[in-house]
Parts: structure tokens; C-alpha cells; sequence
């Protein structure tokens, strides 16, 4: 049996706190102006998954909670944002709820990313609000696409949408990490002992 009194984590408290502060997709995008909610919207539709992944992310046994770091204005959040509605429609125990940047200052200094405050920033938790990973602001297909055409530090805007090929590529990356995320989960110690599985 796994001995609880050995898992720890330092910042459990404060995603707890953060969690029970930051908004379900809906509430958040409300915050938006009607622009920012359109792109948003637009996006979401365009976002779709494939049969295969709703069927691997249908099975996931382990509840995780998805909390995002996020700004209503960011080109990235406008693109990712939805991925993460859409994976939380499809696995059974996925909670996501959105943190804005800016009301949310111990959030966003916790999760700086090499220095700076990026959005978004993805931070899977277990039930028990242990961190199991954290993961921003754009995924390797997205950096490798943009080093390709040397963008330099501006952000986008998220008026143009990403190609469906691009998009494909980013919605599966994002598949692959809620399963690592998950696997990392269903294989837990403490967790097994808890479900007896």
C-alpha cells in the first residue's frame, strides 16, 4: 500500500486556491470583449478531434484537473484555448478551468516561463492538487513553425487561424500529453492503492 504521508507537494495549497478562483471555459470567455469572444468561438470550431482520439481520451480512468493560465487577448491562448475544451469534453474526469494573467499574480509568478509571463500555461493536477506536469505557451510544432519562419518575439494575434494541417499536429500534441499526463496518474502508487487497480 502506498504511503501517503510521502507525497508532498509545496504548492498544493496555492493550486488548490487558484483553482477554486480560476473560471470554467464559458465564465471565462465571457470576460472577453465581443472580438476577443468571436475569435474564440471561431476557433473552437474549427477545432475538432478525430474519432480515434475521442475513443483513447473517452477511456481515461484518472480525474485530472486542467487549470490555464491564460489571457482572452493572446493569439495562443485563442488557438489552444479550445483544444483544451475539447479535451475536456472528452475525457470523463477532466476538469479545465482558465486563470487570467493579470488576476492572478501568484499564479503567473509561479508559472513564469524562462523568466517571463507567458500565456497559456498549462498545469495538469491530480485529484489532490499535486502537480503532475505543466506545459506552455506553445507547443514544439509551434515553435518549430515558428523558428521556420523567424518570427521574433511577436505574439499573434490569432486573426489568422493556423492551417488544418498545423492545427492537427497541435490538437495531437495535445492529446499525447493529457495521455502522459493521465498514464502518469493511472500508474501512481498512491493512486492505485486508493482505487485497488
Amino acid at each position: 500500500m502506498a504511503d501517503a504521508a510521502a507525497y508532498h507537494d509545496v504548492n498544493r495549497d496555492l493550486f488548490r486556491r487558484q483553482w477554486e478562483q480560476a473560471r470554467p471555459y464559458d465564465a471565462y470567455l465571457a470576460t472577453g470583449d465581443a472580438v476577443h469572444r468571436t475569435r474564440w468561438e471561431q476557433a473552437l470550431e474549427r477545432t475538432q478531434l478525430t474519432a480515434a482520439q475521442q475513443q483513447l481520451l473517452g477511456s481515461f480512468t484518472r480525474r485530472l484537473h486542467l487549470l490555464v493560465l491564460s489571457g482572452i487577448w493572446c493569439g495562443d491562448c485563442v488557438r489552444q484555448g479550445p483544444i483544451f475544451r475539447r479535451l475536456e469534453a472528452a475525457v470523463p474526469h477532466l476538469e479545465l478551468r482558465l486563470a487570467d494573467r493579470d488576476e492572478q499574480p501568484e499564479l503567473t509568478e509561479l508559472l513564469r516561463i524562462n523568466g517571463a509571463k507567458k500565456v497559456p500555461v498549462a498545469v495538469y493536477l491530480s485529484e489532490d492538487f499535486y502537480e503532475v506536469g505543466r506545459f506552455g505557451d506553445r507547443p514544439l510544432s509551434v515553435y518549430r513553425a515558428k523558428a521556420a519562419r523567424e518570427l521574433g518575439a511577436a505574439c499573434e494575434t490569432g486573426i489568422v487561424p493556423p492551417s488544418p494541417e498545423a492545427l492537427a499536429v497541435e490538437i495531437q500534441e495535445w492529446v499525447d500529453l493529457t495521455e502522459w499526463m493521465h498514464l502518469i496518474l493511472r500508474t501512481a502508487p498512491l493512486l492505485r492503492a486508493r482505487y485497488q487497480d
